[in-house]
């Protein structure tokens, strides 16, 4: 017996089956807060760290759901950006594997007329861009009658003027008595009280940080001028066996930067809110499968990004506040795994790096290269 059979084992066979399959040895906080109550019908608003598990933390009780003699869509799971719907698809049919319960993807500037055949399959589970499933409703291709479940992933995102009149929109062709769940890594006061005009006397689950699964990441940070920076991240993206995702604030300076970098013979990715779809998953692709060491991206283009196996986050801008930190660091040692994150800081930077990681309660080593090495100052 082990400890995930109490948790699991009031699930579907076939959820059992996928969880065995996926080697988990427990549940994450955030999935053991979260799915009994989701079971149990209620509507819930989570705030729980990156890397903690959300998605199977809403996933699974809504597959425990979804009848699968019904081939009416029954749950709909809307994420603001194309990487994550892909990602909660690719979800999706991993844990339907071995059930007669079907999902499929809907974003915008996709093949239309591919994406009406994939509703002509009869998917149960709705994975989609606000924008784009509201335009299926209006076009009565999509129907919401047996929809009992609607879920708004990374729902700070969503939760924005560009997107809540859609939202409401959808929301509002579902049953009275549907289930609305929110997760996200950071739930403002602001977020919240929007989010409780959509939900039904919604129970609230924070996971605190220092409920997140114990992994093994560490905060370093090297001092360099700024004009040097691009030089530290080459050394960086020279390091053994590194699979790297370096944050850079503006597109001008990122596209600067990959030019030089470039130009030292380092075949590296991009990705920024001009990139188009094809570029955009060649560059991940290439990072996932090793042949790219980095991967230089904007806050809002690798927001919802999952690449497993990321062993480093570089901040080569500082970040601007607690929450942009978690959110970019929270991209290595995800459930559980060991991680790096490296600052690259100017000496007015230092003395900011130090307040944010005092406010986390992450404690810094600063770093130096030698003979292509991080080592200790000393």
């Amino acid at each position: 017996m082990t400890e995930t059979t109490p948790f699991i084992s009031t699930l579907k066979p076939f959820i059992q089956n996928a969880w065995e399959k996926a080697g988990f040895a427990k549940p994450t906080p955030i999935q053991s807060k979260a799915i009994p109550l989701i079971v149990e019908g209620k509507d819930v608003l989570a705030e729980s760290p990156t890397g903690t598990g959300k998605t199977l933390a809403y996933l699974l009780p809504v597959l425990e759901k979804v009848n699968a003699d019904n081939s009416s869509p029954q749950a709909v799971i809307l994420a603001s950006s194309r990487e994550l719907v892909m990602q909660i698809a690719e979800e999706v049919r991993i844990w339907t594997e071995g059930s007669e319960i079907s999902g499929a993807a809907f974003i915008g500037g996709a093949n239309a007329k591919r994406q009406l055949d994939r509703l002509k399959k009869r998917p149960q589970v709705i994975v989609g861009t606000p924008g784009r499933v509201y335009e299926l409703i209006a076009q009565k291709k999509l129907k919401m009658h047996d929809v009992k479940t609607i879920v708004l992933d990374e729902g700070d995102q969503l939760i924005v003027a560009e997107h809540m009149g859609t939202i409401r929109n959808i929301i509002k062709t579902t049953l009275k008595d549907r289930q609305m769940l929110m997760f996200s890594a950071t739930l403002t006061p602001q977020t919240e009280e929007l989010a409780r005009e959509l939900a039904n006397e919604p129970e609230i689950v924070r996971i605190d940080k220092s409920e997140k699964m114990d992994s093994n990441v560490d905060h370093l940070y090297v001092v360099a001028e700024r004009r040097d920076k691009f030089k530290i991240l080459e050394k960086i993206a020279r390091l053994e066996d590194i699979k790297a995702l370096a944050f850079i604030n503006d597109i001008a300076e990122l596209n600067v930067i990959y030019e030089k970098l470039n130009f030292k013979g380092l075949e590296i990715g991009a990705l920024h809110g001009e990139s188009n779809k094809v570029d955009r998953e060649k560059a991940l692709r290439k990072l996932r499968s090793g042949k790219f060491p980095l991967l230089l991206a904007t806050d809002v283009a690798a927001r919802g990004l999952d690449i497993k196996g990321l062993t480093t986050v570089v901040h080569v801008d500082l970040p601007l506040s607690l929450e942009q930190y978690t959110h970019r660091s929270g991209r290595t040692g995800r459930a559980g795994a060991d991680g790096t994150v490296i600052s690259i800081v100017t000496e007015r930077e230092e003395r900011e790096l130090k307040k944010l990681a005092k406010g986390l309660g992450v404690s810094l080593a600063k770093k130096v290269f030698y003979g292509g090495k991080l080592v200790d100052e000393a």
